[in-house]
């Protein structure tokens, strides 16, 4: 039998396991509860927010043109800085799946300690009697530590093939920040043109709509005073009504444009900033519109079809995971171990070892993993083939677009012409008093008309532009972007596209027109 001091010990032991699980079911009680957010936390976060939004990273120093614009908006556009941190992310990843290729090296250090010794006595098998007085091996306060390597040879391959795919996902968040780039780009100059053309007619537009509404006292007053036959000046009043709703509705297409330009930009709401106004007879964007080589060209470059082609090569990779995993696991260690316990012969010592482990019941999920990974290829296949398709479309109907584009932007620059010169004589007409005030004020509506045409149809042209680039994949801005500042930034896309050129010519239009087929 054990001594009465071993009996006494172990019914300590017993109730303070009790106690302490005493102690753990009543803190169960603790639990975490949902709360919800107090009205400080969302007001803290309103006002760094709203702090955020209303700060100029690079403050505007003066008048901005197309590349500035482009410049702010591919440095501090929401979206643009979103993408941008996802690649940053993706090189992060890449950066962890290096470091699952090291060995893995563990350094531990404990204490370990009670408040007797951990001894032990020896019975006899024959009489159940005491063989042995108690004795112990241990002292009862131990510190220990080790220092110890071990690698897995197959969890290196498999680490190997993990980190390969990271950095097939950097390509693509790449991809995705160019996709991001070129659809910005297209956005601001549609917006540029369409804000260029309000800072050059809305001074006419309102200078034209007083003139309406002093037209229009004038034409009541006719109507109040009688003073003429009520059918002429109602006519007239009729007309006048017509020009201030074209030319009101012309106020409400331009007076959004500078406020969503500021917003590509990442301006603050509000803020004030004045355009470089370029001369309406500016050179437009020349193209060599062969089908063929655009096609080519498209497919080469398009970032949608080059992440797909990444996303093919990721899964690629994922039939060698398999494959690995198929194999035996091999893994050797190597340590060094300190203990202070004084009853040990050796405080110091090495161990060095090494364990195989095979999974056998992984051959047969093999053949289900390999399924999926074969449908997931033909899923991207289909889906390469079909933005193929997509695209090819979308270069035929860009280049379409495009030439249609130049014909209109020579049209309304022919047609404000003609008007200009029309307003021009009427209004000499009009100081000779051989002509009428309702006569003059259409004549300047339509002038104003005509030159909002023009302007549009210019946006349109470098709408259609953007387009076709984006289309083909073309690079919009360079690649060194970097850490540069706002006015290298500017400066370097300034030098990425003006050397391409630019001119129209009829010539130019009928060649384009003959390889891509416009339908009538």
């Amino acid at each position: 039998m054990l001594p009465q001091a071993v009996r006494i010990g172990a019914g300590r032991t017993v109730r303070w396991a009790a106690m302490a699980l005493v102690a753990l079911f009543s803190l169960s009680g603790c639990l975490v509860k949902p709360h919800a957010l107090n009205k400080e936390d969302v007001k803290a976060r309103v006002v760094k927010d709203f702090q955020a939004i209303s700060s100029i990273e690079e403050p505007i120093v003066g008048p901005i043109n197309l590349y500035e614009a482009v410049a702010r908006a591919l440095k501090y556009n929401l979206d643009a800085k979103v993408k941008t941190i996802q690649v940053q992310l993706a090189h992060q990843q890449l950066n962890i799946a290096h470091y699952s290729l090291l060995p893995h090296v563990s350094a531990n250090a404990g204490f370990d300690g009670r408040n007797n010794f951990a001894g032990g006595v020896g019975q006899s098998i024959i009489t159940g009697r005491q063989a042995i007085e108690p004795f112990t091996s241990s002292e009862k306060n131990v510190t220990s530590g080790n220092l110890a390597l071990s690698w897995d040879v197959l969890d290196f391959g498999l680490s190997f093939i993990r980190a390969q795919q990271a950095a097939d996902n950097v390509m693509i968040a790449e991809e995705e920040k160019r996709r991001i780039a070129v659809r910005l780009v297209q956005d601001v100059r549609s917006a540029y043109w369409r804000a260029v053309s309000a800072e050059r007619v809305l001074p006419r537009v309102q200078f034209l709509n007083d003139s309406v509404e002093k037209a229009l006292r004038s034409t009541q007053r006719i109507v109040d005073q009688k003073l003429q036959a009520p059918l002429t000046p109602l006519n007239y009043q009729r007309d006048l009504l017509n020009i201030q709703r074209e030319v009101r509705r012309l106020v409400r297409e331009l007076s959004t444009a500078k406020t969503q330009l500021a917003s590509m930009m990442g301006l603050p709401p509000g803020t004030m900033f004045d355009l470089v106004i370029p001369p309406r007879e500016t050179t437009v964007p020349m193209l060599n519109l062969d089908s063929q080589q655009m096609e080519e060209q498209a497919l080469l470059l398009r970032p949608e079809l080059r992440a797909i082609d990444y996303k093919k090569r990721i899964n690629a990779k994922e039939v060698k995971a398999v494959f690995l995993e198929l194999f035996p696991s091999m893994k050797v260690s190597f340590g060094g171990y300190y203990n202070s316990n004084n009853f040990l012969l050796y405080q110091n010592w090495l161990t060095y070892a090494a364990q195989v482990s095979w999974n056998l019941l992984s051959v047969f999920r093999t053949p289900a993993k390999l399924k999926a990974i074969d449908a997931n290829g033909q899923l991207l296949d289909v889906q390469s083939l079909a933005l193929s398709l997509s695209i090819l479309t979308e270069v035929h109907v860009g280049a379409t677009q495009f030439v249609l584009a130049k014909q209109e932007y020579q049209d309304a620059g022919n047609y404000q012409r003609t008007q200009a010169a029309i307003a021009e004589h009427t209004k000499k007409l009009w100081l000779t008093q051989r002509t009428n005030d309702l006569t003059l004020i259409r004549e300047q509506a339509n002038d104003v008309a005509a030159d909002v045409r023009l302007d549009a149809a210019r946006s349109g042209l470098e709408t259609a532009y953007a387009t076709l680039m984006a289309s083909l994949g073309e690079e919009a801005v360079p690649a060194s972007m970097g850490q540069q500042s706002l006015a290298e930034l500017a400066e370097s896309i300034k030098g990425f596209w003006e050397p391409s050129g630019f001119s129209i010519s009829e010539t130019d239009r009928r060649s384009a027109a003959h390889a891509i087929p416009v339908a009538h």
